[in-house]
Protein backbone atom coordinates (compact mmCIF):
# COMPACT_ATOMS: atom_id res chain seq x y z
CA UNK A 1 0.00 0.00 0.00
CA UNK A 2 1.13 3.69 -0.75
CA UNK A 3 -0.35 6.96 0.44
CA UNK A 4 -1.98 9.67 -1.92
CA UNK A 5 -0.46 8.14 -4.95
CA UNK A 6 -0.06 4.27 -6.01
CA UNK A 7 0.11 2.65 -9.85
CA UNK A 8 -3.14 3.34 -11.19
CA UNK A 9 -2.89 6.89 -10.39
CA UNK A 10 -3.22 8.74 -13.87
CA UNK A 11 -1.34 12.21 -13.98
CA UNK A 12 -1.72 15.45 -15.69
CA UNK A 13 1.32 17.26 -15.78
CA UNK A 14 0.77 21.21 -16.06
CA UNK A 15 3.78 22.89 -18.20
CA UNK A 16 4.60 19.49 -20.16
CA UNK A 17 5.87 21.88 -22.83
CA UNK A 18 8.34 23.25 -20.94
CA UNK A 19 12.04 22.43 -20.06
CA UNK A 20 11.19 21.30 -16.80
CA UNK A 21 7.84 19.86 -17.65
CA UNK A 22 9.68 17.98 -20.62
CA UNK A 23 12.51 16.61 -18.54
CA UNK A 24 10.29 15.37 -15.47
CA UNK A 25 7.97 14.19 -17.42
CA UNK A 26 10.60 11.84 -19.01
CA UNK A 27 11.52 10.95 -15.26
CA UNK A 28 8.14 10.04 -14.00
CA UNK A 29 7.30 7.48 -17.18
CA UNK A 30 10.79 6.02 -16.46
CA UNK A 31 9.96 5.62 -12.78
CA UNK A 32 6.53 4.44 -13.96
CA UNK A 33 3.91 6.68 -13.67
CA UNK A 34 0.98 6.80 -15.58
CA UNK A 35 0.95 10.23 -17.24
CA UNK A 36 -1.84 10.27 -19.40
CA UNK A 37 -1.78 13.97 -20.30
CA UNK A 38 0.14 17.35 -20.10
CA UNK A 39 -1.32 20.62 -20.53
CA UNK A 40 -0.05 23.70 -22.35
CA UNK A 41 -2.12 26.83 -23.98
CA UNK A 42 -1.53 26.96 -27.13
CA UNK A 43 0.54 23.82 -27.57
CA UNK A 44 -2.68 21.37 -28.43
CA UNK A 45 -2.32 18.78 -30.02
CA UNK A 46 1.53 18.10 -29.68
CA UNK A 47 3.00 15.25 -27.89
CA UNK A 48 5.86 15.28 -25.20
CA UNK A 49 7.44 11.99 -25.05
CA UNK A 50 4.24 10.42 -26.99
CA UNK A 51 2.01 12.11 -24.55
CA UNK A 52 -0.63 13.76 -25.90
CA UNK A 53 -0.53 17.61 -25.08
CA UNK A 54 -3.66 19.61 -24.55
CA UNK A 55 -4.80 23.19 -24.36
CA UNK A 56 -6.92 23.05 -21.17
CA UNK A 57 -6.92 20.52 -17.78
CA UNK A 58 -10.84 20.64 -18.82
CA UNK A 59 -10.11 18.94 -22.47
CA UNK A 60 -7.19 16.78 -21.10
CA UNK A 61 -9.83 15.13 -18.40
CA UNK A 62 -10.89 12.59 -21.32
CA UNK A 63 -8.28 10.51 -19.66
CA UNK A 64 -9.82 10.80 -16.51
CA UNK A 65 -6.25 11.83 -14.51
CA UNK A 66 -6.77 11.77 -10.89
CA UNK A 67 -3.98 14.00 -10.22
CA UNK A 68 -2.27 17.27 -11.72
CA UNK A 69 1.62 18.28 -11.52
CA UNK A 70 2.22 21.76 -12.29
CA UNK A 71 5.65 22.93 -13.45
CA UNK A 72 3.75 26.36 -14.09
CA UNK A 73 5.81 29.10 -13.36
CA UNK A 74 4.89 31.00 -9.69
CA UNK A 75 2.93 34.00 -11.32
CA UNK A 76 0.38 31.67 -13.00
CA UNK A 77 0.93 28.93 -10.72
CA UNK A 78 -2.25 30.36 -8.81
CA UNK A 79 -4.32 29.54 -12.04
CA UNK A 80 -3.15 26.98 -13.10
CA UNK A 81 -4.37 25.22 -9.62
CA UNK A 82 -7.59 26.80 -9.80
CA UNK A 83 -8.18 25.30 -13.64
CA UNK A 84 -7.42 22.28 -12.39
CA UNK A 85 -9.07 21.87 -9.36
CA UNK A 86 -12.15 23.26 -11.11
CA UNK A 87 -11.81 20.48 -13.85
CA UNK A 88 -12.55 17.66 -11.22
CA UNK A 89 -8.86 17.06 -10.23
CA UNK A 90 -8.26 16.60 -6.40
CA UNK A 91 -4.83 15.90 -5.55
CA UNK A 92 -2.19 18.82 -7.19
CA UNK A 93 1.39 18.78 -6.67
CA UNK A 94 3.18 22.19 -7.32
CA UNK A 95 6.90 22.65 -8.03
CA UNK A 96 7.13 26.06 -8.24
CA UNK A 97 8.59 28.02 -5.22
CA UNK A 98 8.56 31.66 -4.84
CA UNK A 99 4.55 31.47 -5.56
CA UNK A 100 3.02 34.60 -3.81
CA UNK A 101 2.30 34.37 -0.03
CA UNK A 102 -1.32 35.67 -0.87
CA UNK A 103 -1.49 33.56 -3.88
CA UNK A 104 -0.83 29.99 -1.43
CA UNK A 105 -3.74 31.44 1.28
CA UNK A 106 -5.81 31.59 -1.48
CA UNK A 107 -5.53 28.60 -2.83
CA UNK A 108 -6.09 26.55 0.50
CA UNK A 109 -8.93 28.30 0.93
CA UNK A 110 -10.61 27.14 -2.73
CA UNK A 111 -9.22 23.48 -2.28
CA UNK A 112 -10.34 22.04 1.13
CA UNK A 113 -13.60 23.95 -0.18
CA UNK A 114 -13.60 21.96 -2.98
CA UNK A 115 -12.52 18.63 -1.24
CA UNK A 116 -9.49 18.83 -3.24
CA UNK A 117 -5.58 18.52 -1.76
CA UNK A 118 -1.97 20.47 -2.67
CA UNK A 119 1.15 19.09 -1.89
CA UNK A 120 3.52 22.34 -1.84
CA UNK A 121 3.82 24.82 -3.69
CA UNK A 122 8.01 24.56 -3.35
CA UNK A 123 7.97 20.63 -2.84
CA UNK A 124 9.41 17.93 -4.75
CA UNK A 125 6.85 15.78 -4.78
CA UNK A 126 5.46 12.70 -3.76
CA UNK A 127 7.31 9.12 -4.18
CA UNK A 128 6.05 5.46 -3.66
CA UNK A 129 8.99 3.42 -4.98
CA UNK A 130 7.69 0.49 -7.32
CA UNK A 131 4.54 2.29 -7.85
CA UNK A 132 4.44 5.95 -8.81
CA UNK A 133 6.32 9.18 -8.50
CA UNK A 134 4.52 12.25 -8.84
CA UNK A 135 7.71 14.75 -8.01
CA UNK A 136 10.91 16.21 -9.04
CA UNK A 137 13.49 13.58 -6.91
CA UNK A 138 15.66 11.39 -8.52
CA UNK A 139 14.80 8.12 -9.84
CA UNK A 140 17.69 6.33 -8.71
CA UNK A 141 17.38 6.84 -5.01
CA UNK A 142 14.73 4.79 -3.98
CA UNK A 143 14.24 1.39 -3.41
CA UNK A 144 10.85 -0.28 -2.59
CA UNK A 145 10.36 -0.95 1.31
CA UNK A 146 8.42 0.50 4.41
CA UNK A 147 10.17 3.41 5.76
CA UNK A 148 7.85 6.19 4.98
CA UNK A 149 9.73 9.57 4.81
CA UNK A 150 8.27 13.04 5.40
CA UNK A 151 9.78 16.21 4.99
CA UNK A 152 9.68 20.31 4.68
CA UNK A 153 12.99 20.29 2.38
CA UNK A 154 13.64 18.84 -0.64
CA UNK A 155 17.63 18.69 -0.92
CA UNK A 156 17.33 17.07 2.58
CA UNK A 157 14.64 14.57 1.09
CA UNK A 158 17.10 13.40 -1.37
CA UNK A 159 20.41 13.42 1.00
CA UNK A 160 18.51 11.37 3.48
CA UNK A 161 15.98 8.83 0.92
CA UNK A 162 19.63 8.05 -0.83
CA UNK A 163 20.90 7.02 2.59
CA UNK A 164 18.47 4.82 3.56
CA UNK A 165 18.61 3.24 0.39
CA UNK A 166 22.35 2.57 0.86
CA UNK A 167 21.48 0.88 3.83
CA UNK A 168 19.12 -1.26 2.76
CA UNK A 169 16.33 0.44 4.21
CA UNK A 170 13.44 1.00 1.47
CA UNK A 171 10.70 3.62 1.23
CA UNK A 172 6.92 2.92 1.28
CA UNK A 173 6.07 6.73 0.18
CA UNK A 174 8.07 9.66 0.66
CA UNK A 175 6.19 13.40 0.65
CA UNK A 176 7.58 16.57 0.29
CA UNK A 177 5.68 19.28 1.85
CA UNK A 178 7.53 22.17 0.78
CA UNK A 179 9.28 24.89 2.85
CA UNK A 180 6.91 27.67 2.38
CA UNK A 181 4.38 29.37 5.34
CA UNK A 182 1.25 28.50 3.90
CA UNK A 183 2.14 24.52 2.35
CA UNK A 184 -0.85 22.91 0.70
CA UNK A 185 -0.22 19.99 3.19
CA UNK A 186 1.02 20.63 6.75
CA UNK A 187 3.68 17.93 7.72
CA UNK A 188 1.48 17.11 10.69
CA UNK A 189 -1.38 15.96 7.54
CA UNK A 190 1.68 14.09 5.81
CA UNK A 191 2.59 12.55 9.23
CA UNK A 192 -0.27 11.18 10.29
CA UNK A 193 -0.96 9.96 6.60
CA UNK A 194 1.97 8.09 7.18
CA UNK A 195 0.79 6.78 10.41
CA UNK A 196 -2.33 5.64 9.01
CA UNK A 197 -0.42 3.07 6.22
CA UNK A 198 -0.52 -0.21 7.32
CA UNK A 199 3.28 -0.91 4.97
CA UNK A 200 4.44 1.98 6.80
CA UNK A 201 6.42 0.74 9.64
CA UNK A 202 8.57 3.39 10.28
CA UNK A 203 8.23 7.12 9.95
CA UNK A 204 11.16 9.50 9.14
CA UNK A 205 10.60 13.59 9.89
CA UNK A 206 13.09 16.16 7.91
CA UNK A 207 12.61 19.17 9.21
CA UNK A 208 14.00 22.80 9.54
CA UNK A 209 13.81 26.13 11.62
CA UNK A 210 10.74 28.32 11.64
CA UNK A 211 7.43 28.02 12.18
CA UNK A 212 5.93 25.24 14.59
CA UNK A 213 5.16 22.32 11.85
CA UNK A 214 7.59 20.11 13.42
CA UNK A 215 6.38 20.32 17.23
CA UNK A 216 3.28 19.37 16.30
CA UNK A 217 4.29 16.57 14.46
CA UNK A 218 5.86 15.97 17.92
CA UNK A 219 2.90 16.42 19.25
CA UNK A 220 1.03 13.52 16.86
CA UNK A 221 3.95 11.23 16.81
CA UNK A 222 2.68 10.27 20.53
CA UNK A 223 -0.48 9.12 19.66
CA UNK A 224 0.84 6.11 17.44
CA UNK A 225 2.81 3.02 18.19
CA UNK A 226 5.13 3.64 15.21
CA UNK A 227 9.12 4.48 15.46
CA UNK A 228 9.90 8.05 14.58
CA UNK A 229 13.36 9.38 13.58
CA UNK A 230 13.53 12.80 13.23
CA UNK A 231 16.52 15.34 11.55
CA UNK A 232 16.01 18.96 12.02
CA UNK A 233 17.91 21.36 10.06
CA UNK A 234 19.34 24.74 11.37
CA UNK A 235 21.28 24.04 14.24
CA UNK A 236 23.60 26.66 13.62
CA UNK A 237 21.21 29.48 12.04
CA UNK A 238 21.27 32.90 13.59
CA UNK A 239 17.89 34.07 15.25
CA UNK A 240 16.24 36.67 13.67
CA UNK A 241 17.24 35.97 9.98
CA UNK A 242 15.10 34.13 7.65
CA UNK A 243 17.15 31.10 6.07
CA UNK A 244 16.74 30.08 2.87
CA UNK A 245 13.38 29.22 2.61
CA UNK A 246 10.10 31.48 3.05
CA UNK A 247 9.01 29.54 6.33
CA UNK A 248 12.46 29.37 7.94
CA UNK A 249 12.23 32.50 10.06
CA UNK A 250 13.07 32.32 13.43
CA UNK A 251 11.31 34.79 15.91
CA UNK A 252 12.14 34.52 19.81
CA UNK A 253 12.57 31.49 21.17
CA UNK A 254 10.15 30.10 18.73
CA UNK A 255 10.36 27.21 15.95
CA UNK A 256 14.35 27.31 16.99
CA UNK A 257 16.39 23.82 15.94
CA UNK A 258 16.57 22.98 19.55
CA UNK A 259 12.75 23.63 20.32
CA UNK A 260 12.21 21.22 17.62
CA UNK A 261 14.50 18.61 18.72
CA UNK A 262 13.67 18.46 22.41
CA UNK A 263 9.77 18.17 21.33
CA UNK A 264 10.86 14.94 19.49
CA UNK A 265 12.66 14.21 22.13
CA UNK A 266 10.25 14.60 24.62
CA UNK A 267 7.84 12.29 22.14
CA UNK A 268 10.16 9.14 22.49
CA UNK A 269 11.46 9.43 18.75
CA UNK A 270 15.32 9.11 17.87
CA UNK A 271 16.57 12.68 16.59
CA UNK A 272 19.96 12.54 14.11
CA UNK A 273 22.71 14.67 14.32
CA UNK A 274 22.94 14.20 10.64
CA UNK A 275 21.29 12.73 7.17
CA UNK A 276 24.15 10.10 7.66
CA UNK A 277 22.82 9.32 10.62
CA UNK A 278 19.49 8.16 10.19
CA UNK A 279 19.61 4.57 8.21
CA UNK A 280 21.38 3.54 12.03
CA UNK A 281 18.66 4.99 14.25
CA UNK A 282 16.25 3.90 12.04
CA UNK A 283 17.15 -0.24 12.08
CA UNK A 284 17.42 0.65 15.83
CA UNK A 285 13.85 2.04 15.84
CA UNK A 286 13.48 -1.28 13.94
CA UNK A 287 14.42 -3.51 16.55
CA UNK A 288 12.58 -1.91 19.54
Amino acid sequence: MSVLIDSDTRVVVQGITGHQGRAHTRAMLEFGTRIVAGVTPGKGGEKVHGVPVYDTVEEAMVHSPDVSISFVPARWAFDAAVEAIEAGIRLLVIVAEHVPLHDELRLYQISRKKGARVVGPNCPGIASPGKSKVGIMPNRIFMEGNVGVVSRSGTLTYEVVNALSRSGLGQSTCIGVGGDRAPGTSLPEAFEMLAEDPKTDAIVVVGEIGGSAEERTAALARRWDKPVVAYIAGRSAPPHRRMGHAGALVEGGAGTARSKIEAFERAGAFVAKTPLEVPMLVKEALKG
